[in-house]
């Protein structure tokens, strides 16, 4: 069970030393025993599963080293949280300073992170929403006290095997806001339905990125997924939307607690309505549960309102105009169209279809990281050499690109990219790979030959999307022309984090 997982701001490398590792069997503060080393979070922290001598319970033992100063932000958002009690908040049970090492000791969660289960397969309507509701009560209940968590990702949303979903690791440092809480709500939410979480509106996360359209913002979920409800799929997407004020969390856990319904079973306890503890779950599917006359009754007033009156008070609070509002997205042919809408979904590329792409003239020293690419993590890169002189690499070659073989002919709707802001970006099309077993004499080949979809394009603080071609590839090559300025080096140099395929 992973206890402590990766936030919105996660370092790529932790700055947090790790001499004197603890062993198993070691006691701390002649209390909490330490009995297996769990794993270590994106800030470097240790995470033990130990068990308080005293009151015989497990805990959980987050450990960092060195303490003193440096575990300050730790130790205090440890003793803030621990004043907040609420169902769906782990318990903190003591925080401690030696100097040398630093460590919180807190609730131990038998189960597993949201980010563990909607690997394997996304949550439906009911429990996305139980989870949801639960989180978003926690956090109205930690803003009450006037603080804000500053860390909810679907790593520290816990489920337990019991059924009980709870919110952990609070961070709640300087840039930790209420607003910025409940947006992630909303992301917790999308990501519950989708198993996608959203890199630019809620901080990066090993989950792959939402699936967006051909401007880079987020596709309604109605598109990512068939038969999600109109009104969750439009919360998640409002509460995602920087143009729309979020509402407060005690409004949107009102608003989740009535969309719940019913609750005809006991919340926590085995064989409960998220039913997480049954075997293969959730790669088998569950059948959803049996419903009175009343509660349907009771569903369909509860959307009635919604969808009528318009009297629920997080729709009334998101409600007004915004981007994709009138379900305009990209044909196949990058031709924005009203009314029906393809089913968009990201096309998953492994490592092995993927290469860079050198023309001739180069030292051929660039052609390793291209995966970086396509692994779905925006904190890791391919980089290109430091070019001087000029942007268009020190005018050696023509540029530089990843080539990417989806396998088989597929209708592309969109390429998005994350590269250096600055870069000079284009997307080419072809029908073979001439360079890979040629090598920079078939790459030139590459370059000479691959078709040019639309126009270059320069990278911004973003994504930077295409329109797919209106046939049907196999093979698309991201081209970079030219290299953006790097002030510290005095030359110019790209990175490509990220690229999607987004098919139709």
């Amino acid at each position: 069970m992973t206890q402590v997982d990766e936030g919105p701001e996660s370092p790529g490398t932790p700055g947090v030393l790790t001499f004197g590792t603890p062993t198993v069997g070691e006691v701390l503060a002649e209390r909490y025993e330490l009995q297996e080393h769990i794993n270590d979070d994106a800030f470097g922290r240790q995470v033990w599963r130990g068990v308080d001598v005293i009151l015989r319970r497990p805990v959980a033992v987050v450990m960092r080293y060195p303490g003193g100063e440096a575990a300050v932000e730790m130790l205090d958002a440890a003793v803030a949280a621990s004043r907040v009690v609420h169902p769906h908040l782990v318990d903190v049970y003591d925080a401690i300073d030696e100097t040398t090492r630093a460590y919180v000791v807190r609730e131990w969660v038998d189960g597993g992170s949201l980010r563990e289960y909607v690997a394997e397969a996304p949550l439906d309507p009911d429990r996305a929403t139980t989870v949801a509701s639960a989180i978003a009560s926690a956090v109205a209940a930690i803003h009450a006290t006037g603080m804000a968590h500053g860390n909810i990702h679907a790593g520290t949303v816990l489920i337990g095997s019991d059924g009980r979903v709870v919110l952990s690791d609070a961070r709640a440092d300087e840039s930790a806001t209420p607003d910025a809480d409940v947006r992630a709500v909303g992301a917790v939410l999308y990501c519950s339905l989708t198993g996608h979480w959203p890199h630019a509106e809620a901080g990066a996360s090993s989950l792959p990125d939402a699936v967006r359209d051909d401007a880079g913002t987020l596709a309604p979920l109605r598109q990512v997924r068939g038969g999600i409800p109109g009104h969750l799929s439009d919360l998640a997407t409002d509460l995602l939307d920087p143009t729309v004020a979020p509402p407060s969390a005690d409004v949107l856990a009102a608003d989740l607690s009535r969309l719940e319904g019913e609750q005809e079973e006991a919340f926590f306890s085995v064989g409960s309505p998220l039913d997480f503890d049954q075997p293969n779950y959730p790669a088998t599917a569950i059948a959803e549960p049996r419903r009175s006359v009343r509660k349907l009754i009771v569903g369909v007033a509860v959307l009635l309102v919604l969808s009528l009156a318009g009297l629920l008070l997080t729709v009334k609070a998101l409600s007004g105009p915004r981007a994709g509002a009138t379900s305009t997205t990209p044909s196949a042919g990058g031709v924005s169209t009203t009314g029906a809408v393809p089913n968009l979904k990201p096309i998953p590329i492994a490592a092995n279809q993927v290469r860079v792409v050198d023309p001739p003239n180069g030292d051929r020293r660039e052609l390793a990281g291209a995966a970086k690419t396509v692994d779905n993590d925006p904190s890791t890169a391919w980089a290109s050499n430091h070019y001087k002189g000029r942007p268009d690499f020190g005018g050696i070659k023509p540029g530089m690109g990843i080539l990417i073989n989806l396998g088989s002919p597929k209708q592309i709707a969109s390429v998005q990219v994350i590269a250096s802001q600055g870069a000079t970006i284009e997307l080419r099309t072809g029908t073979s790979d001439p360079g890979a077993d040629s090598g920079a004499a078939g790459d030139k080949q590459i370059y000479e030959s691959f078709t040019l979809v639309g126009q270059p394009k320069e990278a911004g603080a973003t994504r930077t999307v295409f329109n797919g071609p209106q046939e049907p590839v196999q093979y698309l090559l991201v081209w970079i022309s030219k290299l953006p300025p790097q002030p510290d080096s005095g030359g110019y140099q790209v990175q490509i984090q990220d690229i999607q395929i987004v098919a139709s």
